[in-house]
């Protein structure tokens, strides 16, 4: 072997081994156990037939594989060039959808492709999240924190979409996706009295958003998160079955693929939105921990990534994938065990949903990218 060829191995070895390799094994982790789950949730019928649900999910973890492996080497910086454009781009989309997308469930949020139903309020989430951490990025550091004019700027980006989004309907994701970003905006700094005038507003705002905002299904899950059981076999019918199957698994599990709730179809939306309460009525306390630490671990592991991120821009955007995970995580796991209301926010890797998964992916991939990057300088 020429000199040229080793040394050309050498640099090869040298750049994989700058991958945090701990923070992609966990990821591989839980990817395997999503869809040993997924499979147990859409297994149908005594011959073995399996919903095709499950193979479509294979194929997107594909290439939301390939796609994060792709984004651990794009340098962040072209997010950042491109961020408006992005936000723009997306943004059309979310309009577009908000007229003219396709109906399913009473709601208007998907757009058409043959193969594959696009949801553009998903991608939104982290193109709003690029654009305010470069606008951030540029605002000179205040001791004090982000003044009113200075919030000006990332708050239109933010609630911009999320009234569109609103308007589909899709209270949830609008909620999420103004969590995350507000979370980054905290995250560098706002000061003391915003921070308490705004609460203030928002609690006189509440009554108002009751009365003239919310739709009457969003407020009778308000109604049936503080008393399911006044409509079990209506309004309250998801959640109970959810804790029915949470609790039925206790310490360890009623068995692979031996859950009631769930082979019986009692379980609603079991590969989307309950995908959780699956894991728990097979797995119970153990298997439903082992997933829980899985997650903390990803969390841990991206906050140390955050802290050793080179520039400010990619700090916080490290920041807001991390609210990204966290928000989902909690909102999901708190509405299937009957602590937060029901809202239809998926359980991030695990949730049935191409548009959920490849936007994760691609996240998960900026965040290896923003690790990978901090040993090249």
């Amino acid at each position: 072997m020429s000199t040229e060829s080793l040394e050309a191995s050498t640099q090869r070895k040298s750049l994989f081994k700058k991958i945090d390799w701990i923070f992609v094994y966990t990821l591989l982790a839980l990817t395997i156990i999503s869809l040993i789950n997924l499979y147990s949730a859409t297994h149908r019928g005594s011959e073995g037939e399996l919903n095709e649900l499950f193979f479509k999910q294979v194929i997107y973890f594909v290439i939301g594989w390939i796609l994060f492996a792709i984004f651990t080497f794009v340098n962040p910086s072209l997010l950042e060039n491109l961020s408006i454009i992005l936000y723009l781009l997306n943004l059309l989309l979310i309009i577009f959808v908000t007229f003219f997308g396709k109906v399913a469930l009473g709601a208007q949020r998907w757009i058409h492709l043959g193969f594959f139903n696009f949801q553009p309020s998903e991608t939104m989430k982290i193109a709003t999240l690029f654009l305010l951490a470069k606008i951030l990025a540029r605002i000179p550091y205040q001791t004090q924190g982000l003044g009113i004019k200075a919030l000006i700027l990332p708050l239109t980006i933010i609630f911009l979409p999320a009234l569109f989004i609103i308007k589909q309907p899709d209270l949830g994701t609008a909620l999420i996706l103004t969590a995350i970003n507000g979370t980054v905006i905290l995250f560098y700094g706002v000061r003391k009295s915003i921070v308490v005038s705004l609460l203030g507003f928002g609690l006189v705002a509440a009554p108002l958003t009751w009365e003239f905002v919310l739709h009457d299904y969003q407020k009778q899950r308000v109604y049936t998160f503080l008393s399911p059981d006044s409509d079990p076999r209506g309004s309250g019918y998801n959640s109970i079955q959810s804790k029915i199957a949470v609790g039925s698994g206790q310490v360890f599990g009623k068995g692979y693929q031996a859950g009631t709730q769930s082979k019986l179809e009692f379980l609603p939306e079991r590969h989307t939105d309950f995908i959780f309460s699956v894991l728990s009525e097979e797995h119970g306390f153990i298997g439903s921990f082992g997933v829980i630490l899985l997650f903390g671990i990803l969390l841990v592991i991206s906050l140390r990534i955050a802290s050793t991120a080179i520039d400010r821009f990619q700090a916080l955007v490290a920041v807001g994938i991390i609210a990204y995970l966290f928000w989902h995580i909690l909102v999901n796991i708190g509405m299937v065990i009957g602590l937060l209301p029901i809202v239809g926010v998926p359980l991030l890797l695990f949730s049935y949903g191409g548009s959920s998964l490849l936007t994760t992916m691609i996240s998960l991939g900026i965040l290896s990218g923003i690790a990978y990057r901090r040993y090249l300088f």
